[in-house]
């Protein structure tokens, strides 16, 4: 997961998928002509799009385990594992902005894994330029993983004092 530079330190999660309960589209009444659509979960969807995106990705297909992912982050916005998956693969395809963007939704739905605000600071440190925000997700991320890592308790200090 985390080997101590920052960015060999982003990590792919491949492993279990957080679920959370669905919902479906609603409507004003019957017969109302403006009905408002609410967002469509469908975990188990999205747990069968997550893992055909991880076996596009391991034969190669990076166009396509990206378009698989982000569908099933559409329809299950709460899976960590798949919104660390497609950020991280984003950032290779240097698609930073994008990439800063899923995560921070990611954070979100999933504000307590670590490992989304550890990505979001590396990112937005290294590649966007956006001190402020990396320091607050490097703190996030040393709050939730619970130790005192030296390499990023020293990347703190180091955007601590290029802040001020």
């Amino acid at each position: 997961m985390f080997n101590g530079t920052r960015e060999t330190g982003l990590c792919l999660l491949l492993s279990a998928v957080t679920l959370i309960s669905g919902c479906a589209a609603t409507s004003n009444g019957p017969g109302s002509e403006t009905a408002q659509l609410n967002p469509v979960y469908s975990p188990e969807r999205a747990s069968v799009l997550a893992l055909e995106g991880k076996q596009a990705y391991d034969r190669g297909d990076v166009e396509t385990a990206i378009q698989t992912w982000q569908s099933a982050v559409e329809l299950n916005p709460a899976d960590a594992v798949t919104v660390n998956n497609l950020a991280l693969v984003l950032k290779d395809e240097n698609r930073f902005s994008e990439a800063a963007n899923l995560l921070e939704k990611g954070v979100g739905a999933s504000p307590e894994t670590a490992e989304l605000h550890y990505n979001l600071a590396v990112i937005s440190e290294l590649y966007l330029l956006q001190l402020d925000k990396a320091l607050v997700h490097y703190k996030r991320y040393q709050q939730l993983s619970g130790t005192e890592d030296k390499s990023v308790a020293g990347w703190i200090a180091d955007l601590e004092r290029r802040l001020q």
